[in-house]
């Protein structure tokens, strides 16, 4: 009997394997033909990374610092630039102009402030003469910043003549530093 049995499963186990179907292939996507080959080209370069962007978050709003700061320091450390003059002269060079132009555009920015322009000269010339000369600049900075819009109630000239040079020295470099047409906030 065990002779049967075992018979009986190694038939069944053949009849398994003699019955089972097969599966058909599956067809297989052909790859494309190979480009024609040119020996001298070179394979193409792999693309360049693409760098992201980068994202700069905006800055913190900030008290502006000008309008905050007491007059002393406004003064101090002046955003009004001053203006130079050649030897004898109230003529606004282009350069003069220039730092005119910046402190009209603070001017109307800031438009509470008063402010005095100071003439000065250097210490070549009479007392006399040198207190004319500086007003003569002071007046050439106001009028130029009025005609840029700069109200004219907010302007007042002054002139020291050669009495508060900025530098004390004696030579040419001294003299063009103390040349000048300098702005001062009166008020805020």
């Amino acid at each position: 009997m065990k002779r049967m049995a075992k018979l009986l499963a190694v038939m069944s186990l053949l009849a398994a394997i003699g019955c089972h179907k097969n599966v058909p292939p599956v067809a297989r996507p052909t790859p494309p033909p190979p480009a024609p080959t040119n020996p001298a080209a070179r394979p193409p370069s792999p693309p360049e990374p693409v760098a992201e962007p980068t994202i700069v978050p905006p800055e913190p709003v900030r008290e502006d610092a000008i309008a905050s700061a007491s007059l002393d320091d406004l003064n101090r450390n002046s955003p009004l630039k001053p203006v130079f003059f050649a030897l004898d002269s109230d003529e606004l060079t282009s350069d003069a102009q220039k730092s005119l132009d910046d402190n009209a555009a603070l001017l109307k920015r800031y438009s509470t402030w008063a402010v005095t322009i100071e003439g000065h000269c250097d210490e070549r010339g009479t007392a006399e003469y040198n207190l004319a000369l500086g007003e003569r600049r002071a007046v050439a900075a106001r009028a130029y910043l009025v005609s840029l819009g700069v109200p004219a109630d907010r302007l007042r000239t002054v002139s020291y003549g050669k009495e508060f040079p900025f530098d004390p020295g004696h030579d040419e470099s001294a003299y063009s530093k103390n040349r000048r047409a300098h702005f001062v906030v009166t008020a805020k």
